[in-house]
Parts: structure tokens; C-alpha cells; sequence
């Protein structure tokens, strides 16, 4: 397991993606200020924005602007197997999602730690 990621999620994400590329000077290496989800390069790891209101409804859960509950950031790990390592965790974590093929070439899935905080692990497959 491999952490690569760390994923704010985000209500203004052109702002966002302005701030983190103009203030901060990192270089986006996918998507635009026009999107929905980033990446930029942070080194040995990639800091990601994602619409959070888009997350919400890729794990199936209610949203709300207001909602503080929300989540805010998503630790992201990449694995050799997703479907491998949902059957070596099952029993030990309560899973948000059973694995799931996404359109922009990744099978993840979800859960959460102990604290509550929002876990995805995911390996990359083809683009369909």
C-alpha cells in the first residue's frame, strides 16, 4: 500500500485550483480550473481537489453546502488489488463502497477510520 494522494474536497473549486496553483506554485499535471478534480504535482505525493459535492454522490451519501459534517479530505492509497484488498479488510472495516470501476480509469473503494476520516483505496485499469 502506497499513500499517493491526499484529496481536499472542496465547494469552490475554481478557487481552489487558482489558489493552489498561483499562491502556492504548484503545477497541475490533470485537469483545469474549468473541472470538477486536479492533481498537482506536491513532491514525493500529489495533492488532488475534488468538488466535494461530487464525492458526496461517488459514495452515495447526502450533501449539503452547509452540511459541516461533510467530508473535507480523503487519504488515498494505492494498492495492487482493489477486489484483493476489499477481501482481505472485510470484517475488520466498515466499507462505504464495494469496489467500482470509475469512468476516469480507477477501481477504488471507500471506508473509514476509527476517527471517521474518509479512506480510498484504489488501483488504475484502463480507460473505457
Amino acid at each position: 500500500m502506497e499513500l499517493t494522494h491526499t484529496r481536499l474536497l472542496v465547494d469552490c473549486f475554481k478557487e481552489c485550483f487558482i489558489f493552489y496553483r498561483d499562491v502556492m506554485g504548484l503545477e497541475p499535471i490533470w485537469g483545469t480550473e474549468e473541472g470538477r478534480y486536479a492533481d498537482f504535482n506536491a513532491g514525493n505525493t500529489t495533492l488532488a481537489l475534488f468538488d466535494r459535492k461530487s464525492m458526496a454522490e461517488a459514495i452515495n451519501e447526502s450533501y449539503s453546502v452547509d452540511d459541516h459534517f461533510n467530508d473535507r479530505t480523503v487519504i488515498v492509497f494505492q494498492v495492487n488489488d482493489v477486489d484483493k484488498s476489499f477481501l482481505e479488510l472485510k470484517g475488520t472495516v466498515n466499507f462505504i463502497s464495494e469496489p467500482v470501476s470509475r469512468q476516469y480509469g480507477i477501481r477504488s473503494l471507500n471506508f473509514r477510520d476509527p476517527a471517521g476520516n474518509l479512506i480510498e483505496l484504489y488501483h488504475e485499469i484502463p480507460m473505457e
